[in-house]
């Protein structure tokens, strides 16, 4: 790999499963030293790209690459460089935290001295060195999260793929994580990160992509993804009975489609002009006998970006 490429490269990456589309065309890039946060509801392709970029699976086209490495052609070379953490814990639960770790390094290639050197620095720096001679299946969720988390960075790998890594951890152990994201960033390490928090991304990527359906339907950085979103974003609150009008009167006022959140009997439109669309969305609403709960304006967040750009998605067929 010369200085000037990537760490991590997909370019018209393709992927099906009996007829349905798991990824189409997909490109993306992370360059060293930074994170990229992949995101999509579910079905989107993300585990899919994972297991591609992983050497799991081989694409149906395009091609892939970790340090310069081919995913297909080099898998070998690739798993050497990669660290891995999945949605669900890849841990021996009748083995010790410490043993777990242990044999990680060990089948890195580490020696005895320096696999026991290695684990006992991880379980310190995930706060598990109290439990690091307790049997993993005594425990809880967030534990066993951590320990998984750490077994990915043993190896100190230059490229490490995050797959939802917070799942399940209480606030203090998902703080932890994101001090650690970014202490392996300041490293040098490139890391692709796929996550359910928004709130995630937009504190730890320094790019992200947005998979709906298989392909890339967004990117750029968090502030560039917000700022497509409107430059403010109207809510407002009716009686469930309500919402269907209130979205109607918001769509005639707004800068795109409302969004509506039924459990939330609320709507959210992105507007433009804030004096000029509001003025006109209470006289649309009094016109229509449409009473309002609460109406409030604020900047765009992730999350508005994110539902708009899936709102509409149709999921087909089982999970990628």
């Amino acid at each position: 790999m010369t200085a000037a490429e990537p760490a991590v490269d997909m370019a018209g990456v393709a992927k099906s499963f009996s007829g349905h589309r798991a990824l189409e065309h997909v490109d993306l890039s992370i360059p060293t030293g930074t994170v990229l946060g992949l995101l999509g509801p579910n079905g989107a392709g993300k585990t899919t790209l994972v297991r591609i970029l992983t050497t799991l699976l081989q694409p149906d086209a395009g091609h892939a690459s970790v340090l310069g490495h081919d995913v297909v052609t080099e898998s070998a070379q690739v798993r050497q460089h990669i660290g891995v953490s999945g949605q669900y814990a890849a841990v021996d639960v009748n083995l010790t935290g410490f043993e777990n770790l242990w044999m990680v390094g060990r089948l890195y290639g580490l020696g005895r001295s320096g696999a026991a050197a290695r684990a006992r620095e991880l379980l310190d720096q995930f706060r598990l060195s109290d439990v690091a001679e307790r049997a993993v299946k005594t425990y809880s969720g967030g534990m066993t999260r951590r320990l998984d988390l750490a077994g990915a960075l043993v190896a100190r790998p230059r490229v490490v793929v995050l797959d939802e890594p917070t799942t399940g951890l209480d606030p203090r152990s998902r703080m932890d994580t994101w001090s650690l994201v970014r202490d392996l960033v300041s490293d040098g390490a490139a890391v692709l990160l796929t996550t359910q928090y928004l709130e995630e991304a937009d504190q730890l990527a320094d790019s992200i992509v947005v998979l709906n359906q298989g392909r890339v339907v967004e990117r750029g950085t968090s502030d560039e993804l917000k700022s497509r979103a409107g430059q403010e974003c109207l809510e407002v609150s009716a009686d469930i009975e309500h919402l269907d009008d209130l979205k109607d009167a918001m769509t005639l006022i707004g800068d795109g489609r409302p969004v509506v959140e039924t459990h939330l009997c609320r709507a959210r439109v992105s507007v433009r002009d804030r004096r000029a669309d509001v003025s006109a969305l209470l006289k649309l609403l009094e016109e229509r006998d449409i009473p309002v709960l609460d109406l409030s304006l604020r900047r765009p967040t992730l999350d508005d970006v994110f539902l708009e750009l899936t709102e509409s998605a149709q999921t087909e067929g089982p999970s990628a």
